[in-house]
């Protein structure tokens, strides 16, 4: 696959089921086969900020996780190995998460995550960055379905 310098919200939507709220990728700063990097724009507007913290709004942890398996889909969709439009991919295992600092409204996420193993089921390690800084990482298994 030759490399790609961005993927606007109108393609992210064609290789991502999720909507919003749940849809953690506003844009994707390159991709290649060896790695993604992907941004997301933190808003005192997202739905989970009402009661995570009252006063003290920080990004769950999930959340930032799940942003990084969204952005291994994408990966995994511009490297030809998952087609979108016939099949879902399915987290099967999450190790090695650590959350290293606050993730608060007005913060940019940059997520970038590369393959450790492909196929079926893959393997990926990814981080989570605020202004240069790893906030959170962790790697992750997924499996390709049919969609069903």
């Amino acid at each position: 696959m030759s490399e790609s310098t961005a993927i606007g919200p109108t393609e992210i939507l064609s290789i991502l089921p999720h909507r919003f709220p749940f849809l953690m990728i506003d844009k994707v700063l390159e991709v290649s086969s060896g790695k993604i990097v992907a941004v997301k724009n933190v808003s005192y507007g997202e739905p989970h900020f009402q009661g995570h913290f009252p006063g003290m709004p920080v990004m769950p942890g999930v959340l930032q996780i799940e942003a990084m398996a969204q952005a291994g889909g994408i990966l995994a969709a511009r490297s030809g190995d998952f087609d979108p439009t016939t099949q879902v991919i399915f987290f099967m295992a999450i190790d090695k998460v650590k959350f290293r600092k606050p993730v608060t409204p007005g913060d940019q996420l940059v997520i970038e995550v590369e393959p450790l193993r492909r196929g079926k089921i893959w393997k990926l390690r990814g981080e989570c960055k605020v202004d240069g800084k790893v906030v959170s990482q962790g790697e992750f298994l997924a499996t390709m379905a049919p969609r069903g």
